[in-house]
């Protein structure tokens, strides 16, 4: 089912389509959830892109998938499926050894990471559709569990959402200032006595509850989507670690509000609105960027870091 089957047409009145819209339950729902998962998505992809872990991202996002099929042929609720391979992942992830002793993601232990990382994911899509196989009933629509669905969510889901955004976000607020010095220089970090390999383990495992949680609103490929590009369009647009987050919160909101909005008047799925418009403010932050660079005000590769590193040696993350 689309979400434009149950909407009438554009009316060229803002107030008049938006009251129209919010009319219905489900979409005054689906605008709750979309904000939630775009500012989950929006503060943990910064810190995923930043420590270039997208790969271990798009892992965990992807076993969602297995985890909801096992769970349904299990008889058990999707939810602890999507929770228990999305957080077991991550912890597998995190215990992988890193050449050198520090967990940069570069040189031999990113490879290494990257290659357990894509075995893991290999097996357990392999494992989905094995369980996809022996269920011998419905499973809820496969494309439900791969693209996700905002129709029908329900007041408990969205609370169940919050509740589990509201402790992923704590987490991330206590940890913020030493995970960012351990993302962007893992030597000196360790060298200072920060404790870099259990910052690394927490942010896999907030990362992995994240996206059971979200995962099971939009699906487990569409999470995925808001994690990346929202947060390396950020990137693009700035190096300073507090305005990079905002700008990240900020455009994920805008891309899900927008394709909510867009697909309920469309005969299109919103899956594909929300990475159109996040594609599309990606290619605009690369032509910013390159715009500044033709000027000489671009930062250049690693500003990121350039930027965090005095940000928490000074105490200024702005």
């Amino acid at each position: 089912m689309l979400i434009a089957d149950a909407a009438t047409d554009w009316s060229w009145n803002p107030v008049a389509d938006l009251r129209q819209m919010w009319a219905f339950p489900f979409m005054v729902n689906a605008f709750r959830a979309g904000a939630i998962v775009a500012v989950l998505a929006g503060v943990i992809g910064w810190y995923m892109v930043l420590r270039r872990q997208s790969f271990a991202g798009h892992t965990l996002s992807t076993v969602a998938f297995p985890g909801a099929a096992g769970a349904t042929l299990l008889g058990v609720g999707a939810v602890y499926g999507y929770f228990t391979f999305c957080v077991g992942a991550a912890l597998v992830i995190a215990a992988i050894p890193r050449a050198g002793g520090h967990e940069s993601g570069h040189g031999s232990g990113g490879g290494e990471e990257a290659a357990v990382t894509g075995t893991i994911q290999a097996f357990l899509l392999g494992a989905g559709f094995l369980f996809i196989a022996l269920y011998q009933g419905f499973l809820g629509g496969v494309d439900a569990l791969l693209f996700g669905s905002f129709l029908g969510i329900t007041t408990t889901q969205v609370e169940v959402l919050a509740a589990v955004g509201a402790a992923v976000l704590l987490v991330l607020a206590v940890v913020g200032r030493p995970l960012l010095f351990a993302s962007v220089d893992p030597a000196v970090a360790a060298a200072r006595g920060v404790p870099v390999r259990l910052l690394s383990t927490v942010f896999l495992v907030v990362l992995g509850a994240a996206t059971a949680a979200t995962s099971q609103i939009t699906g487990a490929l569409l999470v995925f989507a808001l994690l990346v590009m929202p947060a390396a369009t950020a990137q693009n647009l700035t190096a300073r670690p507090v305005l990079g987050i905002a700008a990240s919160v900020g455009i994920a909101l805008a891309v899900t509000w927008t394709s909510l909005t867009v697909a309920y008047y469309s005969p299109y799925p919103i899956g594909f609105w929300v990475t159109t418009f996040a594609f599309a403010a990606y290619a605009a932050s690369w032509g910013v960027r390159l715009l500044r660079e033709r000027r000489g005000r671009a930062p250049g590769r690693g500003a990121v870091a350039a930027a965090g590193t005095p940000a928490w040696t000074s105490g200024s993350l702005l």
